[in-house]
């Protein structure tokens, strides 16, 4: 089943700029854009060094039962500016439906612009089980068994 996520332009929102996309056929993330407010799509937002906001994407989404969505950094603007997300991956839950908008940081040494209509971040949609949560009078062994942070790794 391909899920089909439903998408409701804010009043405001510029509707000449693109719908998330796959930029290509065997991507897994669809680009999201910037679609800033009227009053700042010429300027811009500015991003200083170790600073964070959200930046609106001018939609809203359903997503279906049974999914999400999750917000992602950009590799390249990670790589090449430092931008990433500082919750990553954000979650979008099946019954929000408030506005989308992109929460970025500045993990660079420069200041970064972000221009109406640059793409910041990929939505990629993913399944989701709920688990039920019970309590246990003990663990299962195995292997592992306690061994937490860097456990595995090397020595």
């Amino acid at each position: 089943m391909v899920p089909v996520i439903q998408i409701l332009w804010e009043d405001w929102a510029d509707r000449s700029l693109p719908l998330p996309s796959y930029a290509t056929a065997g991507a897994a993330g669809a680009d999201v854009r910037a679609n800033l407010p009227p009053g700042v799509r010429g300027e811009g937002i500015v991003l200083e060094p170790m600073e964070r906001a959200v930046v609106p994407t001018g939609i809203r989404i359903e997503i279906p039962p049974g999914f999400e969505v999750q917000i992602r950094p950009r590799s390249g603007l990670a790589l090449k500016h430092g931008i990433s997300l500082p919750n990553t991956p954000g979650t979008i839950d099946s019954d929000y439906r408030g506005p989308l908008g992109v929460l970025l940081i500045n993990y660079g040494h420069e200041p970064f612009q972000i221009g109406h209509g640059d793409r910041i971040a990929q939505m990629i949609v993913a399944p989701v089980v709920q688990a039920r949560f019970e309590v246990a009078e003990g663990l299962s062994d195995t292997d592992r068994g306690e061994g937490g942070f860097g456990s595995t790794g090397r020595s």
